[in-house]
């Protein structure tokens, strides 16, 4: 017998999986589908051109866009540093400060707009100083729907990135440290290549997590046309008035969102095994 043969006598069989996992997945994955479709059954397709090209949904469209690619670069340029602090970090409380980080992920939405509110409106702690010192009012403004999206959506970064930081180790650093390397260079050349997976997979988060986000959003920023409303502000609107406008506009945030998914997180996630 060949080796050939031999190895491929011994192969090892493919493990599967159990029965009972199968109905508690195919309910899960009903409980997440089956809105969606119920949607789409109820959508008034031949109205869908004219309700998702008015001058309203195109403006929301085009804010939340522009304002969670915003928010999202805010998270990598704040969220990244933080992640790596968390990580590897060798100061006393770190419990406690991601104790902090994760609070907005079990918060509801709109406690963390009125704690944005209490601090950065006319009248919070850091509101009043901008306002006083150099007249700047940040709530009912797009900066405020930027702040309010990076606030429910960093810590989504945040977890992914410092499991990747925790998945890949310190090995590749010491070693770069035994050659002489310096922690700067060491962590421009190989902690950021080994963890970009991580990283992306972060940012794809983050940026599906701006792109739904409302709670924050209404109680911090408003709902204006033209500047604070967006895409979930506007559905929200619209299912008091004019509730076939609401199914087409939450439809086509269910695409936008999916298409974001689709595109990025296949490369990051699925690459990456």
């Amino acid at each position: 017998m060949t080796g050939a043969s031999r190895a491929g006598h011994h192969r090892m069989p493919a493990v599967g999986l159990p029965r009972l996992l199968w109905v508690p997945a195919a309910l899960a994955f009903a409980l997440i589908a089956l809105p969606v479709l119920g949607l789409a059954v109820e959508a008034d397709w031949p109205r869908m051109p004219e309700l998702l090209l008015s001058a309203s949904a195109l403006g929301a469209l085009r804010l939340s866009l522009l304002t969670a690619a915003i928010s999202t670069a805010l998270c990598i340029v704040l969220g990244g540093p933080l992640a790596v602090v968390l990580a590897r970090g060798q100061v006393r409380g770190l419990r406690l400060l991601r104790s902090v980080v994760l609070l907005p992920l079990v918060l509801p939405p709109v406690v963390g707009g009125l704690a944005l509110l209490y601090l950065l409106g006319r009248t919070g702690l850091v509101g009043r100083a901008l306002d006083l010192a150099f007249g700047i009012t940040i709530p009912f403004t797009a900066a405020a729907v930027v702040l309010a999206q990076t606030f429910v959506a960093l810590p989504f970064l945040v977890v992914s990135l410092e499991g990747a930081l925790r998945t890949a180790g310190r090995r590749y650093e010491e070693v770069a440290a035994t050659l002489g390397a310096t922690p700067g260079y060491a962590f421009r050349r190989v902690t950021v290549p080994l963890v970009l997976p991580g990283l992306a997979s972060g940012a794809v988060l983050a940026f599906a997590r701006c792109l739904g986000e409302f709670g924050a959003t209404i109680a911090f920023a408003g709902s204006l046309q033209g500047t604070t409303r967006t895409l979930p502000l506007l559905v929200y609107l619209e299912r008091e008035s004019d509730v076939d406008a609401a199914v087409a506009l939450a439809l086509l945030l269910v695409v936008v969102a999916v298409v974001v998914i689709a595109i990025a997180r296949p490369r990051t996630v699925e690459g990456s095994r």
